[in-house]
């Protein structure tokens, strides 16, 4: 295990296996399709099931809209290499908002799926850490 995670470089910071990087690669992509497809697509195109969900929360149109969005940019973002962290700790973000929904609007109706998703994007922020904080260095930094 120890041999897979490499915590440490020389430089400080963390270097995942190749192991490690394929295996979020390949998370990475399923993670997107599923997003892109299965979750924010029925909710753009204003698809029944999702129109009775949101109905069902009281938010409206205009909230099934912004999610669906937000889970697009999310899947967009999980395929681009710089940004797969940041998108993947946003979309736990939608997710703890999902179960809470689940939990309080819908009687825990679909409460695992949630939690479910948020597994391999936690995973995810881990291993990409290191972009992440890169990243939040250059935008401190303006």
């Amino acid at each position: 295990m120890s041999q897979a995670l490499n915590p440490i470089t020389s430089t400080g910071a963390y270097a995942p296996s190749r192991r490690v990087r394929v295996t979020a690669r390949g998370l990475e992509i399923v993670l997107a399709l599923f997003f892109g497809i299965a979750s924010a697509s029925p909710k753009l195109v204003g698809h029944s099931s999702a129109a009775e969900s949101f109905d069902t929360i009281g938010l409206g149109d205009w909230f099934m809209y912004l999610v669906g969005a937000l889970e697009l940019a999310g899947a967009v973002a999980l395929l681009i290499p710089r940004l797969s962290g940041v998108a993947a700790i946003a979309l736990v973000g939608l997710m703890a908002g999902a179960f809470v929904t689940q939990l309080t609007v819908f009687d825990g109706e679909n409460l695992l799926t949630p939690l479910i998703l948020a597994v391999p994007l936690v995973f995810l922020a881990v291993v990409r850490r290191s972009r992440t904080a890169e990243l939040v260095a250059q935008w401190t930094k303006r």
